[in-house]
């Protein structure tokens, strides 16, 4: 069965169902109502009067004084669309071209926006049918909305740029023709409508904060081993100290060490320490404030994608065109920089719980090898940690506070958006590994608090990692087990 695309908002569960179910797309009947009226509705204004109508009868940015004869109309339209189309830098994932192609799909659904339905009703072939428009990473400035990448995205429209199809790489024209399909007439207004908005931002922001929640749950689970590796206390995470400084986040972070150390014979026995070292003793405050900002992160991008970004607006019942600045970035640039400081962050504690793991503390040797010296153990891997933390605190300079001004002083504030969405992958590649290396440290310092048992549930993932990555009793090349730690959490995380 297809979703039938136009008849509800979007939400985080519904574009995952649409993905991990590889459902096609419909158009619903009410959405296609909705767009055909818009659209009737601007042809009849178009007729009936003689003012300048921004980016349907005018020219675009500091051009919009600029009046475009009726004849001409679908040619500018159609040199927007190629004009624009200066996306550069890496190919983006196919997973988010089709998630700023469903974002798209859903916002010119609403029917604000004066395109065609047999425009959006291509669109969702390309969808449906896997056509991946060759779009690229860097070039939107976040204000007009994401006008390179977008443009990038819809050049297949006019049979210009190229697509992948089945892994290999065409000019749209060839495979479209393949299809039997005919380029797309655009209309008056339907370039800027396709180009204006933040699909490329708010796509790899929904792709960024799914992957956050995963890690988040992994992170967690990771942290809490390296707790009663390091015969930490259980003590910070009881009920009664967070009751009384009830943030959500720090709540829930302690409610699930509680549940998954539960049996730990580790955790439960008599401690020669009164305190652990923040990195253990603060983990509901740090992880539980991360993830506080994951869930505003997502309240934000919720109402963004269910949001019409592009302009002008057209409100065909209120008789009005109305020239504003939805396609601004700012909402998402400010709260992808936000999260980026709370990912990052989970990376800084997790190096920490690292370091201390490996200082020769509480009964483990140093570098956790039983011949230190002989043997460096777990010394490096640290050090790449570390970099990862580092490189990550560069990603986390706030995106949002850089603008440049652009189209001859028109468009005079930008929000950097699209810089704040794309450098969220950078900092969470960077944080599997850091987990990962966590992972192998906690796992590794089991060995020395054998026989005495962790948690039924933490075992259990441990057994698990075990099948992938061994214990450590002399050197070995460390990149090949960080990689297989690597693998490890990301097949956890599908």
């Amino acid at each position: 069965m297809p979703y039938i695309i136009g008849k509800e908002n979007l939400t985080f569960g519904i574009i995952e169902k649409i993905f991990a179910e590889n459902l096609t797309l419909e158009l619903s009947a009410e959405a296609a109502a909705r767009v055909q009226k818009c659209r009737d509705y601007l042809d009849c204004k178009m007729q009936t009067s003689d003012a300048p109508i921004y980016g349907i009868t005018t020219g675009f940015g500091s051009l919009c004084n600029k009046n475009i004869s009726a004849h001409e109309l679908t040619l500018l339209q159609e040199n927007l669309v190629k004009s624009h189309a200066c996306s550069l830098g890496n190919p983006l994932p196919a997973e988010i071209i089709r998630l700023m192609m469903l974002l798209k799909i859903h916002a010119l659904s609403l029917g604000h926006s004066g395109v065609q339905v047999v425009t959006i009703q291509r669109i969702i072939d390309f969808f449906n049918n896997k056509i991946i428009p060759v779009v690229y990473d860097k070039g939107s400035l976040g204000a007009s909305g994401d006008l390179a990448p977008l443009a990038n995205l819809f050049l297949p429209l006019i049979f210009e740029g190229e697509v992948i199809f089945e892994n290999k790489k065409y000019n749209s024209a060839e495979i479209l023709q393949r299809f039997g399909w005919q380029p797309i007439t655009l209309q008056s207004k339907e370039g800027l409508a396709l180009l204006n908005g933040t699909q490329f931002m708010t796509a790899n922001g929904v792709y960024a904060l799914l992957w956050a929640k995963k890690l988040m749950k992994i992170s967690d689970t990771v942290a809490a081993l390296s707790l009663d590796a390091f015969d930490g206390r259980i003590e910070p995470f009881d009920a009664s100290i967070h009751a009384i400084r009830p943030h959500k986040g720090q709540e829930q972070t302690a409610k699930f060490f509680r549940n998954i150390l539960a049996g730990s014979e580790i955790i439960s026995r008599k401690k020669n320490h009164v305190q652990d070292p923040y990195s253990f003793r603060c983990i509901p405050q740090v992880s539980g404030a991360t993830k506080d900002a994951i869930r505003y992160a997502e309240s934000v991008l919720l109402t963004e994608i269910n949001s019409v970004t592009d302009n002008p607006t057209i409100f065909p019942d209120e008789d009005k065109i109305i020239s504003g600045g939805n396609f601004h970035g700012q909402p998402l640039a400010l709260v992808f920089d936000y999260l980026a400081i709370a990912l990052a962050e989970l990376g800084n504690i997790s190096e920490r719980r690292t370091a201390q793991l490996i200082l020769g503390l509480r009964g483990l040797p140093e570098f956790l090898v039983a011949n230190p010296g002989l043997n460096s153990g777990y010394m490096i891997p640290q050090y790449a940690a570390a970099a990862l933390v580092s490189q990550n605190k560069m990603y986390c300079f706030a995106a949002s506070s850089d603008s440049i001004v652009s189209s001859n002083g028109q468009e005079d504030h930008v929000s950097m958006g699209a810089n704040a969405a794309v450098k969220l992958h950078k900092i969470l590649d960077n944080l599997l590994k850091i987990i990962a290396i966590e992972l192998m440290n906690a796992a590794q310092a089991m060995e020395f608090r054998r026989p005495a048992r962790t948690s039924p549930a933490l075992e259990s993932f441990l057994s698990e990692f075990r099948k992938s990555v061994s214990a450590v009793t002399e050197d070995i090349v460390m990149y090949k087990e960080i990689e297989k730690a690597v693998e490890f959490l990301s097949a956890k995380m599908k």
